[in-house]
């Protein structure tokens, strides 16, 4: 997982391990003593990643050191590098985001409920830094060896490609990010399913292990949807997008992918924008700060891609099938997003750009439609074939299309000119 956590919302959800692996269901075995369980990882590891560099086609260019960790272990790193890679301006303007797209509630507290997640679900990882692997000790070893395989194709990827590289990923493209991120997990996700296929004794142990327990997913259970979808977007899409690639080219293409990066989730969801390696068009946004007034702070700028819009439309319009749809053909993107001292009182202006003016236009109408189901009681004061206007309860909104572009203002204070910033973004 990444680092990063600030950001557009593709990337909201990435956390804090380089790569660790995140399980839908979490499990409660009873460990061995720790000295016991700490030898039987540290065998059971050089026995697997020797079996993962042979699948993966990684050679092994030195012993992966590896130990068991217990829940508050897990939760001390969580807290420690939250504190480390991440300012509280940034852990703000992530909250604030959330909660501006409409896809937490008022009362979200990000922070403190991003610790309760990774802790309840974080089964393992490899931290690149120490280049050790670690097993949470609360889980049984034997159904585990899957997690393992996952992990330690990040420590064969660290010693052939250095993960460490991603850490420190240039501010105002976390779409970027996230790809580079979904073929980290999309690498290991397909090594670890095609361990599971060589070793159908040790899959069904690891099936069981998931589903033997149900009490280690409320966190899970309880998250805004954008949350749990982004934080597994990674391992499912990376994992379909790293499948196509070993079906073209075989672990080759895969292990070559680490030097010609994927640009956009767009390239992810659609592996054949990778093949034809088209990137993203870059957006500028002026500062709106001289017609917003002197009480509004910028807080965020970012990409959200072509993930971001799917997510910011299906909250509302909760059909994947238009919402896909309407977010395919994407082109790039850039919002920016601004608050006042005033609790809830937010702006955010974007500008997305598409391939053609019909993808343009499907956008349009989905996020005029999303739009009017985001606020309730919303007033549409305005309606052209290009443009239309609402008045909401957290301020006015403006979409308007010009070509293969789309203007979305949200949050407009009263005493505003929206024309004139729209004039600022075209």
């Amino acid at each position: 997982m990444s680092k990063k956590i600030s950001g557009g919302l593709a990337l909201l959800a990435l956390f804090c391990l380089c790569a660790g692996s995140f399980l839908p269901h979490g499990q409660a075995q009873t460990a061995a003593p720790g000295a016991a369980q700490n030898a039987a990882i540290v065998s059971t590891t050089a026995a697997v990643l020797k079996e993962t560099s042979e699948l993966r086609e990684l050679s092994i260019l030195k012993a992966v050191k590896s130990g068991a960790q217990s829940r508050a272990d897990i939760e001390r790193m969580i807290i420690k590098n939250l504190d480390t890679e991440t300012t509280p301006e940034e852990m703000h303007a992530a909250e604030v985001l959330l909660k501006a797209f409409g896809l937490a509630p008022k009362e979200f507290a990000y922070r403190t409920f991003l610790i309760k997640l990774l802790t309840e679900q974080v089964a393992g990882y490899y931290d690149p830094k120490a280049q050790q692997f670690y097993l949470a000790d609360w889980i049984e070893l034997e159904g585990q060896k899957p997690v393992m395989a996952h992990e330690l194709t990040h420590a064969l990827q660290d010693q052939h490609f250095n993960l460490k590289r991603f850490e420190k990923w240039p501010k105002g493209d976390s779409d970027a990010e996230l790809a580079a991120h979904a073929l980290i997990e999309g690498d290991a996700t397909l090594a670890m399913t095609l361990y599971m296929a060589r070793n159908p004794l040790v899959a069904l142990a690891f099936i069981r292990s998931l589903g033997s327990q149900e009490m280690a997913s409320e966190q899970f259970k309880q998250a805004p949807r954008a949350l749990r979808e982004s934080l597994l977007f990674p391992y499912e899409e990376g994992s379909a997008w790293a499948t196509q690639l070993y079906k073209r080219g075989g672990w080759e293409m895969v292990s070559q992918a680490f030097t010609k990066l994927p640009q956009s989730s767009e390239q992810i969801l659609h592996a054949d924008k990778y093949f034809s390696y088209e990137p993203p068009q870059k957006i500028t946004l002026p500062d709106f700060k001289s017609v917003l007034g002197p009480a509004w702070k910028l807080i965020d700028v970012d990409v959200n891609g072509e993930w971001g819009c799917f997510l910011v439309l299906d909250e509302f319009l909760n059909n994947a099938v238009e919402s896909k749809e309407a977010s395919a053909g994407w082109g790039g993107d850039r919002f920016a997003l601004y608050q006042t001292s005033q609790p809830g009182e937010t702006f955010i202006a974007q500008l997305t750009a598409w391939d053609t003016p019909q993808d343009a236009k499907e956008f349009f109408d989905a996020y005029a439609k999303r739009t009017g189901k985001r606020y309730a009681g919303a007033t549409t004061t305005a309606q052209k074939e290009d443009r239309v206007e609402w008045e909401t309860s957290a301020g006015r909104v403006v979409i308007e299309l010009r070509g293969s572009r789309v203007a979305i203002l949200e949050g407009i204070p009263a005493k505003a000119n929206a024309n004139k910033l729209l004039r600022m973004i075209w």
